[in-house]
């Protein structure tokens, strides 16, 4: 993080938004692909969700931890591990995903602007290991990410 900006973050956020990142780079180190996420049991309805977006092919809905004013996911139904482990014939849902997300994004009034995020694998930050898009906006959005 650059000296400017986190001179221009209140100490509070500064470091609620430190500890924010520390915890999903803590938990992408010990987390692993299994059988069931907890992408899986919101999609059985198992834990209760909100769905903003819902098809046969996806859901989308607004991140429990948002790190925007606006933060929501975009998930599929087809339980695909993480983006590099998807199959060449999963390309119509993977573009299927993106035109999702653009759909909610302007119906949340995200016309200025949004930035889309997936991790992938430890390196990458991921704490689940189901597939899911980040589309975050709101505010503006620095560069480098990370």
């Amino acid at each position: 993080m650059n000296f400017v900006r986190v001179l221009s973050c209140s100490s509070r956020s500064f470091a609620t938004t430190f500890a924010r990142m520390a915890s999903e780079v803590d938990k992408a180190q010990t987390a692993a692909p299994s059988e069931d996420t907890i992408f899986g049991k919101i999609l059985r309805k198992e834990i209760p969700c909100n769905f903003i977006h819902e098809d046969d092919k996806c859901v989308a809905f607004h991140d429990v931890a948002p790190q925007a004013p606006t933060h929501f996911l975009v998930i599929p139904r087809k339980p695909i591990a993480q983006l590099s482990l998807a199959e060449d014939g999963d390309g119509e849902l993977l573009g299927h995903l993106m035109l999702v997300g653009r759909k909610v994004a302007k119906e949340l009034g995200l016309e200025k602007g949004y930035r889309v995020v997936i991790n992938n694998g430890q390196h990458g930050a991921q704490s689940v290991y189901h597939l899911h898009l980040h589309f975050l906006g709101g505010r503006q959005l620095q560069w480098p990410p990370g």
